[in-house]
């Protein structure tokens, strides 16, 4: 028996365009934003879901709703898929952090294990409260196929766990670009990575595949 968990970020928003941290606060899809989950929910069109859950934040339950499109899968949504909190640092432009805080911005790229900020969560506990998550929606959908609708860090330490990766290694490609596609299978116990940041669903204007 196969248990199958699509994982997938975000499309860009505001915040992505102007490279400001986000974290638990939000801002709105860009309208490409909106195009890159259409372009996924078209690619998934064909693929049985039993459901669709996403992190509280708006940017992520957007993301899933237009992914999941008018089919009627259930959609809920947890605390436990929201983007790590990043305190003091959230709303920031990422330059203005690099100058303003060069130990923690090192840290946060360079070993996420080492990394805390005022206000904020580690990397660990990310991980925990995620995977916690996961693990009770793998044994609720046994045999099933689920997506889940989150954030870069959250899919990072996600897939950190079914490749065995050190969190210094965290940052390793494959980058997580916005609604690239994640897919584990597990069976009896085991996961096998299928997809890891895939994005061929990704379409151009003139409707070929982006590079």
């Amino acid at each position: 028996m196969t248990t199958t968990v699509y994982i997938t970020r975000h499309g860009q928003t505001e915040w992505n365009v102007q490279k400001r941290m986000q974290g638990h606060q939000d801002s709105p899809l860009t309208p490409l934003g909106v195009q890159q989950a259409e372009w996924l929910g078209k690619a998934m069109k064909d693929v049985h879901l039993d459901a669709v859950y996403a992190s509280s934040s708006p940017r992520a339950l957007r993301t899933a709703e237009i992914i999941r499109g008018g089919r009627e899968i259930p959609l809920t949504a947890y605390d436990e898929f929201k983007e790590i909190n990043l305190g003091v640092w959230e709303g920031r432009e990422a330059g203005e952090l690099e100058e303003q805080y060069p130990e923690q911005h090192q840290l946060f790229w360079g070993d996420p294990a080492l990394f805390s900020i005022q206000g904020g969560e580690t990397f660990a506990a990310v991980q925990e409260r995620a995977l916690g998550k996961l693990r009770e929606l793998i044994d609720l959908h046994e045999g099933g196929t689920i997506l889940i609708a989150t954030h870069t860090v959250v899919v990072k330490v996600l897939m950190a766990y079914f490749e065995d990766r050190a969190m210094d290694k965290l940052w390793d490609l494959p980058y997580i670009h916005p609604t690239c596609l994640c897919r584990i299978d597990i069976t009896d116990g085991v996961p096998e990575i299928v997809l890891h940041g895939d994005t061929s669903h990704y379409v151009t204007s003139e409707g070929g595949l982006e590079s």
